[in-house]
């Protein structure tokens, strides 16, 4: 835990604090007792400036060392920064692009660069790396940096990450490091000031429709199928509208034509909104993230091309309007908005993909990163199941829709505990949406004056009537798209017509 003191002693630029000193003094003293081929592994939360401090490893090494020192990123963009941070740190170095000129590669004891690029010099012999004495590899949870290990044999490699969890558990991290230096939590940045606080807002989605991919992750055509239906749109836009209205808002998304849908109901409602993918020129890019940046309210949305190495501290909320398996990249589009900015000393995350219930809250102290980087595949073999996830669900009205149903004590049906009842009973299952459209009428009733009321009310009740429609599906085993839609309409239809039928009987009976 940091102390008040090194809350005080917190400047800017290049001034590093207590923590970051104490993580550099850790890794030296690794440097002085393992091999010289040792694989040390540092795990620091996004924001907490891992940057920096290995940049102040690096020159510190190249004057105590008379070995040279390279720097691995996985993106161009990371490449840039990284080469910057380090010229703030009095370090002189070279990026090491497809058009760099390497004739003078003997004037520098350090270079920068991409992993895919460096492996086309390495192989075209290219690049001396005889006296590489130090590699360091930021974003180490990417697969592509280990088919370069073999290139540096003789070289001490620290690794630098967030989430110490391999992006594939086929390879995990355990494998390519001898040891894990875990840094400051997150909980103990957000207390001391360094990070921002995430205010959590999940909405419970269905997501058994989505399918999981090769690598491990749910593919973008299922999740645009989910995601660009207007039943989520909807979602989206009463969560933006809930939680995020007139702050700075990212918008996460699995495809481009889910972001291009969103894109469009934005601006169809006169919001702020530009939208941003990898295919996107550099110039348009470079104005969009411009515009972004000086945009009070502004909304960008955008296709995984914002997880690393973007910085825009003054983004005042995240929605996650997608699933994701990976806790890496949860970890990733949440830490968009931890910056500390002026005042700003807490964001709003909006997640319409059941992630908070998949890993938890963000900075949960529950996470054993030593555990979790010894023992990966443990740790993945105890996240629920969507299905498990949706099963322990129970739909909460929100406050602006439950104040319309005042007269009402207790407006939850349990739709599974009905089904077990019934059937136990011998009856049909049909009766479960029988009893439930009877609750509906009822509550409906309750809280109107006439039957044009009680009917203005079902329609505040969409979200509840689609909760109980996929709930009663999974326990009938029965959940095809086509059936959905002609069950919803069937129910809203029979609700409707029970209403109208039973109005003045459930009125007199609640007097």
């Amino acid at each position: 835990m940091l102390t008040s003191y090194e809350k005080e002693e917190r400047k800017a630029g290049k001034e590093l604090y207590q923590y970051q000193k104490g993580a550099i003094q850790k890794i030296f003293e690794c440097f002085e007792t393992a091999e010289e081929d040792y694989h040390l592994l540092y795990q620091l939360p996004t924001g907490g400036g891992k940057t920096v401090i290995f940049s102040e490893i690096v020159s510190q090494y190249l004057k105590t060392r008379q070995k040279k020192v390279l720097v691995m990123t996985h993106r161009i963009e990371l490449c840039k920064q990284t080469s910057a941070v380090l010229t703030e740190f009095g370090v002189t170095n070279k990026v090491v692009d497809s058009k760099a000129n390497l004739d003078d590669q003997r004037n520098y004891d350090c270079f920068v660069a991409m992993v895919e690029t460096l492996n086309n010099r390495l192989k075209d012999d290219k690049l001396d790396i005889s006296d590489i004495g130090l590699v360091i590899i930021d974003e180490a949870h990417y697969n592509s940096f280990t088919k370069l290990f073999k290139f540096f044999e003789k070289a001490f490699i620290l690794g630098v990450t967030a989430t110490p969890l391999s992006s594939n558990i086929e390879l995990p991290m355990t494998d390519n490091y001898n040891e894990l230096i875990v840094g400051e939590s997150i909980e103990s940045l957000i207390e001391n000031r360094f990070l921002a606080k995430a205010n959590m807002y999940s909405f419970n989605v269905g997501l058994t429709s989505l399918v999981v991919g090769a690598n491990g992750d749910y593919t973008v055509k299922s999740s645009e199928e989910l995601y660009t239906n207007n039943e989520m749109l909807t979602k989206l836009m009463e969560a933006y509208h809930e939680c995020c209205k007139g702050k700075k808002t990212l918008i996460f998304n699995n495809g481009i034509n889910t972001s291009l849908y969103v894109y469009d109901i934005f601006k169809r409602s006169g919001l702020p909104i530009a939208h941003l993918d990898n295919t996107t020129s550099k110039k348009k890019r470079a104005n969009i993230l411009k515009w972004f940046k000086k945009t009070p309210g502004a909304i960008l949305t955008s296709v995984s091309i914002l997880t690393t190495g973007f910085d825009e501290p003054s983004v005042e909320a995240i929605i996650l309007n997608r699933a994701t398996k990976s806790l890496t990249l949860y970890y990733q589009m949440i830490g968009r908005g931890s910056r500390i900015f002026k005042e700003k000393d807490s964001f709003n995350v909006v997640d319409l993909g059941n992630n908070f219930h998949r890993f938890g809250p963000w900075g949960s102290t529950n996470l054993d990163w030593q555990r979790i980087f010894k023992y990966p595949s443990h740790y993945l073999d105890g996240i629920l199941s969507d299905e498990d996830l949706e099963n322990n669900f129970k739909y909460e009205m929100p406050d602006t829709i439950r104040a319309s149903f005042a007269n009402t004590e207790d407006v939850y049906f349990d739709i599974n505990k009905t089904y077990i009842e019934s059937i136990r009973r011998g009856e049909s299952s049909k009766v479960v949406l029988k009893r439930s459209i009877e609750q509906h009428a009822k509550i409906c009733i309750e809280n109107s004056e006439d039957i044009f009321d009680a009917l203005g009310l079902m329609k505040l009740l969409d979200d509840d009537i689609d909760f109980r429609i996929h709930r009663y599906s999974k326990c009938i085993s029965k959940s095809t798209h086509n059936f959905l839609t002609w069950l919803k309409d069937d129910y809203k239809k029979k609700l409707r017509f029970f209403m109208r039928q039973n109005f003045d009987d459930i009125k007199a009976k609640h007097n």
